[in-house]
């Protein structure tokens, strides 16, 4: 079993996948549209990603302001959870996004990728991030679990 995670922006979506043990998250791809409201063809290449890589659930940023609230692109990236969901029949999970963004920018600057060059890489490790982050939560869980089972 593996998990994807995607960073869903209007004009990309960036794709992450996890390793077989649900412990770190690699960014797999950019899928690129020419169009913010054209998604067939975005969902036909994360159908074939999650038949690659085996995939059972999804992981999806929701982009939340800074102060919690929701704006336009909540609405959207809720509409699209509801077609992925109808179209793979997988589960699709929100995982809050807020300054995964900042954080990818600043994995970047660390690793020496030039500004002009960053835009090419943003969006596979901001999913990078948003899986890796909900899957670190997920195995918390489970140690908890474990934990309060050997009281």
């Amino acid at each position: 079993m593996r998990i994807m995670g995607l960073d869903f922006g209007s004009k990309t979506v960036g794709v992450a996948i996890s390793d077989a043990l649900l412990l770190t998250a690699q960014g797999v791809e950019i899928i690129r549209r020419k169009e913010e409201n054209k998604l067939r063809q975005t969902l036909a290449r994360i159908e074939e990603l999650i038949v690659e890589y085996e995939v059972e659930e999804i992981v999806l940023g929701l982009p939340k302001h800074m102060n919690a609230t929701e704006g336009v692109r909540v609405e959207l990236t809720q509409e699209f959870k509801e077609k992925l969901e109808r179209r793979t029949g997988l589960p699709v999970y929100f995982w809050d996004e807020r300054l995964t963004t900042v954080a990818a920018d600043k994995i970047m600057m660390e690793a020496g990728i030039r500004r002009e060059h960053r835009k090419e890489h943003v969006d596979r490790i901001a999913a990078t991030l948003i899986l890796q982050g909900y899957l670190d939560r997920r195995n918390m869980r489970k140690e908890e679990t474990i934990g309060e089972n050997h009281v």
